[in-house]
Protein backbone atom coordinates (compact mmCIF):
# COMPACT_ATOMS: atom_id res chain seq x y z
CA UNK A 1 0.00 0.00 0.00
CA UNK A 2 1.51 3.51 -0.89
CA UNK A 3 0.41 6.88 1.18
CA UNK A 4 -1.70 7.51 -1.36
CA UNK A 5 -3.77 4.61 -1.03
CA UNK A 6 -3.61 5.10 2.56
CA UNK A 7 -5.23 8.58 2.84
CA UNK A 8 -7.69 7.77 -0.23
CA UNK A 9 -10.84 5.87 0.42
CA UNK A 10 -11.09 3.17 -2.75
CA UNK A 11 -8.15 3.76 -4.06
CA UNK A 12 -5.79 0.83 -5.18
CA UNK A 13 -2.98 0.57 -7.90
CA UNK A 14 -0.83 -2.33 -9.47
CA UNK A 15 1.84 -3.10 -11.99
CA UNK A 16 0.94 -3.73 -15.40
CA UNK A 17 2.97 -5.83 -17.93
CA UNK A 18 4.99 -3.39 -18.61
CA UNK A 19 5.76 -2.63 -15.13
CA UNK A 20 3.39 0.72 -15.29
CA UNK A 21 1.84 1.37 -11.68
CA UNK A 22 -1.99 1.98 -12.64
CA UNK A 23 -4.98 3.21 -10.51
CA UNK A 24 -8.53 2.52 -10.25
CA UNK A 25 -11.44 3.20 -7.64
CA UNK A 26 -13.60 0.41 -6.33
CA UNK A 27 -16.52 0.33 -4.51
CA UNK A 28 -19.65 -2.29 -4.23
CA UNK A 29 -18.15 -4.16 -7.07
CA UNK A 30 -17.53 -1.34 -9.31
CA UNK A 31 -14.09 -0.90 -10.61
CA UNK A 32 -13.17 2.90 -12.57
CA UNK A 33 -9.54 3.32 -14.04
CA UNK A 34 -8.02 6.57 -12.73
CA UNK A 35 -5.87 7.80 -15.69
CA UNK A 36 -2.36 9.38 -14.86
CA UNK A 37 -0.60 9.51 -11.47
CA UNK A 38 -1.50 11.49 -8.15
CA UNK A 39 -1.59 15.03 -8.28
CA UNK A 40 -2.08 15.30 -11.84
CA UNK A 41 -5.25 17.21 -13.69
CA UNK A 42 -6.69 14.55 -15.41
CA UNK A 43 -6.22 11.66 -11.75
CA UNK A 44 -7.34 14.56 -9.72
CA UNK A 45 -10.40 15.24 -11.70
CA UNK A 46 -11.34 11.14 -12.23
CA UNK A 47 -10.80 10.17 -9.02
CA UNK A 48 -13.23 13.36 -7.09
CA UNK A 49 -16.04 12.65 -9.56
CA UNK A 50 -15.96 8.98 -8.94
CA UNK A 51 -16.42 9.61 -4.91
CA UNK A 52 -18.89 12.18 -5.90
CA UNK A 53 -20.58 9.24 -7.62
CA UNK A 54 -20.47 10.88 -11.16
CA UNK A 55 -19.36 11.24 -14.65
CA UNK A 56 -16.18 13.09 -16.06
CA UNK A 57 -16.82 15.99 -17.82
CA UNK A 58 -14.57 16.63 -20.72
CA UNK A 59 -13.54 20.22 -20.88
CA UNK A 60 -14.83 21.68 -24.31
CA UNK A 61 -12.68 23.42 -26.68
CA UNK A 62 -14.21 26.14 -27.95
CA UNK A 63 -13.07 27.63 -31.14
CA UNK A 64 -11.61 31.50 -30.99
CA UNK A 65 -13.73 33.95 -33.00
CA UNK A 66 -11.63 34.65 -35.84
CA UNK A 67 -9.21 31.61 -34.83
CA UNK A 68 -7.05 30.54 -37.64
CA UNK A 69 -4.63 27.74 -37.98
CA UNK A 70 -1.12 28.56 -38.96
CA UNK A 71 -0.81 28.38 -42.83
CA UNK A 72 -4.56 27.66 -43.82
CA UNK A 73 -6.55 29.39 -46.14
CA UNK A 74 -8.48 31.40 -42.96
CA UNK A 75 -4.82 32.81 -42.04
CA UNK A 76 -3.82 33.76 -45.66
CA UNK A 77 -7.34 35.71 -45.70
CA UNK A 78 -6.37 37.65 -42.35
CA UNK A 79 -2.87 38.84 -44.09
CA UNK A 80 -4.82 40.00 -46.56
CA UNK A 81 -7.10 42.22 -44.95
CA UNK A 82 -4.08 43.39 -43.47
CA UNK A 83 -2.25 44.04 -46.57
CA UNK A 84 -1.41 47.72 -48.46
CA UNK A 85 -3.26 46.57 -51.78
CA UNK A 86 -6.28 45.52 -49.30
CA UNK A 87 -6.57 49.22 -47.91
CA UNK A 88 -6.18 50.84 -51.09
CA UNK A 89 -9.40 49.32 -52.21
CA UNK A 90 -12.84 51.04 -52.34
CA UNK A 91 -15.65 50.22 -49.51
CA UNK A 92 -17.33 48.54 -52.62
CA UNK A 93 -14.56 46.44 -53.40
CA UNK A 94 -13.78 45.39 -49.82
CA UNK A 95 -17.81 44.56 -49.08
CA UNK A 96 -17.72 42.38 -52.45
CA UNK A 97 -14.60 40.54 -51.64
CA UNK A 98 -14.99 39.96 -47.98
CA UNK A 99 -18.52 38.32 -49.26
CA UNK A 100 -17.06 36.06 -51.29
CA UNK A 101 -13.92 35.20 -48.98
CA UNK A 102 -16.72 34.52 -46.40
CA UNK A 103 -18.48 32.07 -48.59
CA UNK A 104 -15.14 30.14 -49.62
CA UNK A 105 -13.75 29.66 -46.36
CA UNK A 106 -17.17 28.36 -45.40
CA UNK A 107 -17.21 25.87 -48.18
CA UNK A 108 -17.65 22.41 -47.56
CA UNK A 109 -14.16 20.98 -49.07
CA UNK A 110 -16.50 17.81 -50.00
CA UNK A 111 -20.05 18.19 -50.13
CA UNK A 112 -21.91 17.03 -47.04
CA UNK A 113 -19.16 16.65 -45.10
CA UNK A 114 -17.88 19.32 -42.18
CA UNK A 115 -14.44 20.11 -42.80
CA UNK A 116 -14.16 23.62 -44.53
CA UNK A 117 -11.85 25.26 -47.18
CA UNK A 118 -11.18 27.92 -44.42
CA UNK A 119 -9.38 25.31 -42.34
CA UNK A 120 -7.32 23.39 -45.08
CA UNK A 121 -3.70 24.30 -45.50
CA UNK A 122 -3.10 26.23 -48.60
CA UNK A 123 -0.21 24.02 -50.05
CA UNK A 124 -3.05 21.38 -49.95
CA UNK A 125 -4.69 23.25 -52.55
CA UNK A 126 -4.45 21.40 -56.00
CA UNK A 127 -5.79 22.45 -59.79
CA UNK A 128 -8.12 20.01 -59.64
CA UNK A 129 -9.86 21.79 -56.41
CA UNK A 130 -9.69 24.86 -57.65
CA UNK A 131 -11.72 23.20 -61.34
CA UNK A 132 -13.89 21.26 -58.85
CA UNK A 133 -15.04 24.40 -56.82
CA UNK A 134 -15.64 26.76 -59.97
CA UNK A 135 -17.59 23.30 -61.00
CA UNK A 136 -20.09 24.19 -58.41
CA UNK A 137 -20.27 27.64 -60.07
CA UNK A 138 -21.36 26.39 -63.19
CA UNK A 139 -24.67 27.94 -62.94
CA UNK A 140 -23.52 31.34 -61.79
CA UNK A 141 -20.37 31.64 -64.12
CA UNK A 142 -19.84 35.03 -63.18
CA UNK A 143 -19.65 34.86 -59.42
CA UNK A 144 -17.47 31.92 -59.56
CA UNK A 145 -14.86 34.36 -62.14
CA UNK A 146 -15.23 36.52 -59.01
CA UNK A 147 -14.85 33.93 -56.44
CA UNK A 148 -11.51 32.95 -57.88
CA UNK A 149 -10.07 36.35 -58.07
CA UNK A 150 -10.84 36.42 -54.32
CA UNK A 151 -8.93 32.98 -53.58
CA UNK A 152 -5.83 34.30 -55.64
CA UNK A 153 -5.83 37.02 -53.19
CA UNK A 154 -5.53 34.26 -50.44
CA UNK A 155 -2.77 32.54 -52.81
CA UNK A 156 -0.57 35.71 -52.81
CA UNK A 157 -0.67 36.52 -49.16
CA UNK A 158 0.68 32.64 -48.96
CA UNK A 159 2.89 33.14 -51.68
CA UNK A 160 4.36 36.55 -49.99
CA UNK A 161 4.56 34.39 -46.36
CA UNK A 162 6.63 31.33 -47.90
CA UNK A 163 3.57 29.25 -46.99
CA UNK A 164 3.72 27.57 -50.54
CA UNK A 165 6.15 28.54 -53.24
CA UNK A 166 3.88 28.25 -56.54
CA UNK A 167 0.30 29.14 -57.58
CA UNK A 168 -1.64 26.95 -58.41
CA UNK A 169 -4.24 28.59 -60.50
CA UNK A 170 -1.16 29.96 -62.73
CA UNK A 171 -2.15 30.70 -65.99
CA UNK A 172 -5.59 28.72 -65.02
CA UNK A 173 -8.21 30.23 -68.05
CA UNK A 174 -11.78 30.95 -66.71
CA UNK A 175 -13.67 33.53 -68.85
CA UNK A 176 -17.39 32.56 -68.91
CA UNK A 177 -19.11 34.42 -72.21
CA UNK A 178 -20.03 37.56 -71.24
CA UNK A 179 -23.44 38.97 -71.82
CA UNK A 180 -23.70 41.12 -68.90
CA UNK A 181 -27.28 43.75 -68.75
CA UNK A 182 -28.93 44.34 -71.80
CA UNK A 183 -29.69 48.26 -72.89
CA UNK A 184 -32.88 49.40 -73.08
CA UNK A 185 -34.34 50.03 -76.85
CA UNK A 186 -36.17 52.85 -77.72
CA UNK A 187 -39.60 51.23 -77.61
CA UNK A 188 -39.03 50.54 -74.54
CA UNK A 189 -37.60 53.72 -73.23
CA UNK A 190 -41.07 55.63 -74.95
CA UNK A 191 -42.77 53.06 -72.96
CA UNK A 192 -41.35 53.88 -69.92
CA UNK A 193 -41.53 57.51 -70.43
CA UNK A 194 -45.22 57.17 -71.70
CA UNK A 195 -46.06 55.63 -67.87
CA UNK A 196 -44.44 57.75 -65.45
CA UNK A 197 -44.72 61.40 -66.00
CA UNK A 198 -41.78 64.07 -65.28
CA UNK A 199 -42.33 64.61 -61.38
CA UNK A 200 -42.57 60.50 -60.34
CA UNK A 201 -40.23 59.10 -58.73
CA UNK A 202 -39.73 56.39 -61.71
CA UNK A 203 -39.00 59.02 -64.29
CA UNK A 204 -36.86 61.00 -61.83
CA UNK A 205 -34.61 57.25 -61.34
CA UNK A 206 -34.75 56.68 -64.85
CA UNK A 207 -33.55 60.29 -66.19
CA UNK A 208 -30.58 59.81 -63.34
CA UNK A 209 -29.94 56.65 -64.60
CA UNK A 210 -30.06 56.98 -67.44
CA UNK A 211 -28.36 60.60 -68.40
CA UNK A 212 -25.92 60.42 -65.79
CA UNK A 213 -25.01 56.61 -67.00
CA UNK A 214 -23.59 55.76 -63.45
CA UNK A 215 -23.83 52.55 -60.91
CA UNK A 216 -26.87 52.24 -58.60
CA UNK A 217 -24.72 52.87 -55.48
CA UNK A 218 -24.13 56.51 -57.23
CA UNK A 219 -27.74 57.40 -58.45
CA UNK A 220 -29.62 56.00 -54.79
CA UNK A 221 -27.44 58.71 -53.35
CA UNK A 222 -27.18 61.80 -55.83
CA UNK A 223 -27.50 65.04 -53.68
CA UNK A 224 -28.74 68.51 -54.92
CA UNK A 225 -25.24 69.63 -53.75
CA UNK A 226 -23.64 67.82 -56.78
CA UNK A 227 -25.62 69.84 -59.14
CA UNK A 228 -24.41 73.44 -60.44
CA UNK A 229 -27.06 74.65 -62.52
CA UNK A 230 -25.49 77.84 -63.24
CA UNK A 231 -22.76 75.90 -65.07
CA UNK A 232 -24.74 73.17 -65.98
CA UNK A 233 -22.34 70.23 -64.69
CA UNK A 234 -22.23 67.87 -62.30
CA UNK A 235 -19.81 66.30 -59.88
CA UNK A 236 -20.34 62.50 -58.63
CA UNK A 237 -17.98 61.15 -56.78
CA UNK A 238 -17.97 56.92 -57.56
CA UNK A 239 -18.77 54.38 -55.38
CA UNK A 240 -16.54 51.77 -56.74
CA UNK A 241 -13.49 52.96 -57.20
CA UNK A 242 -13.70 56.86 -55.67
CA UNK A 243 -13.09 58.09 -59.42
CA UNK A 244 -14.63 61.92 -59.71
CA UNK A 245 -16.69 62.70 -62.61
CA UNK A 246 -17.43 65.78 -63.98
CA UNK A 247 -20.37 65.47 -66.26
CA UNK A 248 -22.30 67.71 -68.30
CA UNK A 249 -26.06 68.63 -67.64
CA UNK A 250 -28.00 67.64 -70.28
CA UNK A 251 -31.63 69.27 -71.38
CA UNK A 252 -32.82 65.82 -71.60
CA UNK A 253 -31.59 65.56 -67.31
CA UNK A 254 -33.21 69.13 -67.22
CA UNK A 255 -35.82 68.91 -68.15
CA UNK A 256 -36.59 66.13 -65.50
CA UNK A 257 -35.18 67.82 -62.27
CA UNK A 258 -36.10 71.25 -63.06
CA UNK A 259 -39.91 70.85 -61.93
CA UNK A 260 -38.95 68.29 -58.80
CA UNK A 261 -38.94 70.53 -55.39
CA UNK A 262 -35.38 71.15 -53.58
CA UNK A 263 -36.72 71.35 -49.91
CA UNK A 264 -34.71 67.84 -49.50
CA UNK A 265 -31.28 66.59 -49.45
CA UNK A 266 -31.91 64.33 -52.06
CA UNK A 267 -34.10 64.46 -56.03
CA UNK A 268 -34.42 60.72 -55.60
CA UNK A 269 -36.51 59.88 -52.65
CA UNK A 270 -39.61 57.59 -51.47
CA UNK A 271 -42.86 58.27 -50.86
CA UNK A 272 -41.59 58.29 -46.80
CA UNK A 273 -39.32 61.38 -48.05
CA UNK A 274 -36.36 59.41 -47.63
CA UNK A 275 -33.66 58.23 -50.41
CA UNK A 276 -33.46 54.79 -51.72
CA UNK A 277 -31.32 52.10 -50.40
CA UNK A 278 -29.18 50.57 -53.60
CA UNK A 279 -31.12 47.21 -52.93
CA UNK A 280 -34.60 48.35 -52.79
CA UNK A 281 -33.70 51.03 -55.86
CA UNK A 282 -32.88 48.06 -57.88
CA UNK A 283 -36.14 46.16 -56.90
CA UNK A 284 -37.97 49.56 -57.49
CA UNK A 285 -37.30 49.88 -60.51
CA UNK A 286 -38.27 46.01 -61.60
CA UNK A 287 -41.47 46.98 -60.22
CA UNK A 288 -42.04 50.33 -62.10
CA UNK A 289 -41.22 48.37 -65.39
CA UNK A 290 -44.05 45.46 -64.44
CA UNK A 291 -46.67 48.05 -63.83
CA UNK A 292 -45.14 50.42 -67.13
CA UNK A 293 -46.02 46.58 -68.97
CA UNK A 294 -42.69 46.03 -69.92
CA UNK A 295 -40.80 42.88 -70.89
CA UNK A 296 -38.24 41.12 -68.50
CA UNK A 297 -34.81 42.66 -69.01
CA UNK A 298 -34.87 46.52 -68.46
CA UNK A 299 -33.55 47.40 -65.61
CA UNK A 300 -31.57 50.10 -63.20
CA UNK A 301 -28.31 49.21 -64.58
CA UNK A 302 -29.48 48.45 -68.14
CA UNK A 303 -30.00 52.44 -68.62
CA UNK A 304 -26.22 53.01 -67.78
CA UNK A 305 -25.29 50.41 -70.33
CA UNK A 306 -28.38 52.29 -72.57
CA UNK A 307 -25.83 55.57 -72.33
CA UNK A 308 -23.12 53.77 -73.29
CA UNK A 309 -24.79 52.36 -76.35
CA UNK A 310 -25.94 55.68 -77.58
CA UNK A 311 -22.00 57.53 -77.13
CA UNK A 312 -20.87 54.46 -79.21
CA UNK A 313 -23.19 55.16 -81.93
CA UNK A 314 -23.05 58.75 -81.70
CA UNK A 315 -19.36 58.15 -82.72
CA UNK A 316 -17.79 58.59 -78.99
CA UNK A 317 -14.25 57.50 -78.83
CA UNK A 318 -13.35 54.66 -76.16
CA UNK A 319 -11.66 57.17 -74.00
CA UNK A 320 -14.72 59.30 -74.45
CA UNK A 321 -16.79 56.06 -73.46
CA UNK A 322 -14.10 55.35 -70.19
CA UNK A 323 -14.50 59.18 -68.86
CA UNK A 324 -18.17 59.21 -69.35
CA UNK A 325 -19.04 56.20 -67.70
CA UNK A 326 -16.46 55.57 -65.28
CA UNK A 327 -14.68 52.86 -66.69
CA UNK A 328 -10.67 52.59 -65.82
CA UNK A 329 -10.61 49.22 -67.52
CA UNK A 330 -10.28 49.63 -71.47
CA UNK A 331 -12.37 46.41 -72.65
CA UNK A 332 -15.26 47.36 -71.24
CA UNK A 333 -15.85 50.78 -73.10
CA UNK A 334 -14.53 48.73 -76.20
CA UNK A 335 -17.52 46.68 -75.67
CA UNK A 336 -19.93 49.04 -76.52
CA UNK A 337 -17.57 50.05 -79.91
CA UNK A 338 -16.87 47.39 -80.66
CA UNK A 339 -20.61 46.58 -81.14
CA UNK A 340 -21.59 50.35 -83.14
CA UNK A 341 -18.56 49.72 -85.28
CA UNK A 342 -19.70 45.99 -86.70
CA UNK A 343 -23.38 47.75 -86.74
CA UNK A 344 -21.82 50.80 -88.61
CA UNK A 345 -19.77 48.15 -90.77
CA UNK A 346 -22.52 46.13 -91.82
CA UNK A 347 -24.84 48.76 -92.60
CA UNK A 348 -21.88 50.47 -94.96
CA UNK A 349 -21.47 47.08 -96.11
CA UNK A 350 -24.81 45.86 -96.84
CA UNK A 351 -25.79 49.75 -98.29
CA UNK A 352 -22.89 48.86 -101.10
CA UNK A 353 -24.42 45.63 -102.14
CA UNK A 354 -27.54 46.98 -102.52
CA UNK A 355 -26.53 50.45 -104.97
CA UNK A 356 -24.79 47.80 -107.03
CA UNK A 357 -27.00 44.95 -107.29
CA UNK A 358 -30.50 46.88 -106.87
CA UNK A 359 -32.95 46.47 -110.16
CA UNK A 360 -35.53 49.32 -111.02
CA UNK A 361 -38.79 48.55 -110.59
CA UNK A 362 -41.00 47.79 -113.71
CA UNK A 363 -42.73 50.92 -114.73
CA UNK A 364 -46.63 50.87 -114.42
Amino acid sequence: MTEDTDRRPYLSSFLDRHNTRRWRYRRAGKTIPIPGQPGEPAFEATYEAACEGRKVQPAKILAMPGAALPATFRAAWRRVLSSPEWLAHDPATKAKNIRLATEFLELPVIPDDPAQWGDMRVADLKRRHVKDILARYSATPHKGKHLLVTIRKMIYAALDEEWIEADPTWKMAYKPAYKGWRAWTEAERAQFEARWPIGSAARTAYGLALWLGNRRSDVARVEWSWFDFRQNIVTIEQVKGGKVLVLPLTPMLRDILDPLPRDKKYPLITAYGEPFSEKSLTGTMAHWTKLAGMPPGCTLHGLRKTLGKMLAESGASTRQLMETLGHDDIEHAELYSREAEQRRLAKDGMSRVTRKFRTLKPAG
